[in-house]
């Protein structure tokens, strides 16, 4: 797959040579139905409505998009709120300028025929996780919320193997794992997965995917056109989700999977219809939970973590 985006230094992406903005974007991997809005704006013609060319690049290191962002070496990356939270304590200059998928993606997934039929059922048993920080603080908190402690359970760091890690029985449960993609692949190699959800086990709701840029060098101007367009892409695809995953998919042979068809039916219906809209409260409660859980110090008003970029074009 990136070898796709480098092909498209870009012959999808590329614009015709005009009086337009410039933007680059990094993905937060690589290219997959999450990131349809983005396709779609420019397949159909969006951006260059909008004045802009957008150059779409893929990461070598899934940890290097907010980081590139802070560093000018990009002029958006998409990210997600709850990495946000941590980087802005690291003293990344940061900040959230849009939604992409504004409900939360990933949960606890077990095998469907697990014991474990409610969540206090994992008490000794053992969870695997692929990145350690957030999702570990969420397991502590859905593990409080059931009134278990955080040694009830054993963790194991799995990296990203999670479907293979479930189906050997190496772990009970897997939190991290991806709704709208690990359970629709345990399905694919003939096993059920079903999920806890964070937001409904002690973990307030966030937005999963955001565009985070440096707010001392980004183009308001140009992030706002950048969004309206993508928003005319989710109306599309909201409107017509047969014929925008044709294009989508149309636009590389490797989006043309299983896993994917699968994930498209189960990720359209979450993109963000106001990608530029701010939910304020959001913000400020997932400072706080993390604050309370002790992974931060806390105290970052939401104005520090994320912009209305409507309010800050000049």
């Amino acid at each position: 797959m990136k070898h796709l985006i480098s092909a498209l230094a870009f012959s999808a992406f590329a614009l015709p040579a005009q009086a337009q903005d410039r933007l680059s974007l990094m993905l937060d991997w690589f290219v997959n139905p999450n990131h349809a809005p983005i396709v779609l704006a420019q397949e159909l013609g969006y951006f260059t409505d909008a004045g802009l060319e957008i150059e779409v690049i893929t990461p070598s290191d899934p940890n290097a998009p907010p980081r590139m962002a802070a560093a000018g070496r990009v002029d958006l990356a998409i990210s997600y709120q709850p990495q946000l939270h941590l980087s802005r304590h690291d003293d990344l200059p940061l900040r959230r300028v849009g939604t992409l998928i504004a409900t939360p993606l990933t949960c606890l997934a077990v095998l469907a025929d697990h014991p474990a039929q409610d969540f206090a059922d994992l008490r000794g048993g053992k969870v695997g996780f692929a990145v350690s920080g957030v999702q570990e603080v969420m397991l502590d908190a859905m593990l409080a919320h059931h009134g278990l402690a955080s040694d009830d359970v054993e963790r194991i760091n799995i990296g990203w193997s999670i479907s293979p890690a479930l189906m050997a029985g190496q772990v009970d449960g897997v939190i991290g794992a991806f709704r709208n993609f690990e359970l629709n692949q345990l399905q694919l190699e003939g096993t059920d997965g079903r999920c806890f959800y964070p937001e409904a086990e002690g973990v307030p709701a966030y937005d999963e995917l955001i565009y985070v840029a440096n707010p001392e060098t980004m183009n308001a101007d140009a992030i706002a056109r950048f969004l309206e367009a993508t928003a005319q892409a989710v109306s599309f695809i909201l409107n017509q989700p047969e014929q925008a995953w044709e294009i989508f998919s149309g636009t590389a042979s490797e989006l043309q999977t299983a896993l994917n068809v699968m994930a498209w039916a189960d990720t359209w219906p979450r993109f963000a219809t106001r990608p530029a809209a701010l939910d304020a409260g959001r913000y400020a409660r997932f400072e706080a939970f993390l604050a309370e859980r002790g992974a931060t110090p806390g105290g970052l008003s939401v104005d520090q973590l994320a912009l209305d970029i409507s309010a800050v074009i000049p």
